[in-house]
């Protein structure tokens, strides 16, 4: 049995896909507010035969605050993929991003303590890479810095991290990836899901960029390592390094839209200087931090070297990606309006 907590997410579910494919028994977590329709709907994009794979998924709720519970969900389990996680970057999640990002994976690998868990495959993020190597890359090597300012979420995946070194240290058989922001479909409008539609109702963007990799991608990739036993490592999974503007001028096209303008660093920097005397009254202010602006002004060359070599792995081109899951946002769309 193969337990995947984050089940509803964009990748979760992925990987619960991938799983089912390779004939595996899927134990799948899920809030009890969580939309799991949803996920069967994006499964018609992924498969001939959604609800075949659909109804073999053994949904769980489960409490990651209580210990029992999290324990009784990893009856029989032999391998973990934990991807559920809260995103963002704004300040007022942070308490929540250090309760589910921290404390919950905290409390599961607590309880793989005294199971049959023998495989842990943990979903981190780019976002703690830091110092650069001779090359002037972030790579596998780029450990967080402290020094640094970072963003609450960034913090929160560091020391989600640790709980896994922690582990591992400790005899858990695990492994880390750290994906780039990932291109995928369904649960719109929600974590990675927000790619299209900022893109779409939004005509500025940022003169940085970011690191992008697909979903599919992200999925097989944690497979393959877990069948390889590539423990007690981390492996950055990115495809392509993109500006914002090139990403959004794409998806924009497609949308029928105008090409976003650039918001300038400088700029930015007059937003954070009135978040200090208006952020209280001016709530979208209060995204102007310092390691938000420095963030979405920047454009890092990320390594993918690592994971290329480890697996052979050729990674799906960005653009195809765009394309693919930009379809399936439309198509939901026009579904949505019917």
């Amino acid at each position: 049995m193969v337990f995947v907590t984050g089940a509803t997410g964009i990748l979760g579910r992925i990987i619960v896909l991938e799983l089912l494919k390779k004939g595996k028994k899927v134990r799948a977590a899920k809030r009890p507010s969580s939309n799991i329709n949803e996920v069967k709907h994006s499964y018609q994009y992924f498969t001939e035969n959604p609800n075949d794979f659909f109804d073999k998924i053994e949904w769980i709720d489960v409490d990651f605050d209580d210990i029992h519970a999290v324990e009784l969900a990893l009856k029989d389990v032999t391998e973990v993929y934990h991807c559920a996680a809260k995103v963002s970057f704004h300040p007022k999640d942070e308490k929540e991003m250090n309760h589910t990002n921290i404390k919950a994976t905290e409390n599961l690998l607590f309880a793989c303590e005294n199971s049959t868990v023998e495989k842990f495959l943990h979903v981190s993020s780019i976002a703690v890479l830091d110092l650069f190597n001779d090359k002037g890359e972030l790579d596998e090597s780029s450990d967080f810095n402290p020094k640094d300012e970072h963003s609450a979420y960034s913090i929160s995946k560091h020391l989600s991290e640790m709980e896994v070194w922690r582990a591992s240290a400790e005899g858990l058989n695990t492994i880390i990836i750290n994906p780039g922001m990932i291109i995928g479909t369904g649960n719109w409008g929600k974590s990675s899901g927000d790619i299209f539609p900022t893109f779409e109702k939004n005509s500025l963007t940022f003169s940085g960029g970011t690191s992008y990799v697909d979903v599919r991608d992200v999925a097989r990739i944690s497979i393959k390592l877990m069948e390889k036993n590539a423990f007690g490592e981390r492996f950055i999974i990115v495809s392509e390094n993109k500006k914002y503007a090139d990403l959004g001028k794409q998806i924009r096209t497609k949308l029928g839209l105008k090409e976003a303008k650039i918001l300038s660093k400088s700029t930015l920097q007059i937003g954070r200087i009135a978040n200090v005397f208006f952020g209280w009254i001016i709530p979208q202010l209060k995204m102007a931090t310092k390691s938000n602006i420095e963030s979405v002004s920047s454009l890092h060359v990320i390594s993918n070297q690592k994971i290329k070599e480890k697996l052979d792995f050729k990674f799906t081109p960005v653009s195809e990606s765009i394309d693919f899951h930009l379809n399936n946002y439309i198509n939901d769309k026009k579904l949505n309006k019917k």
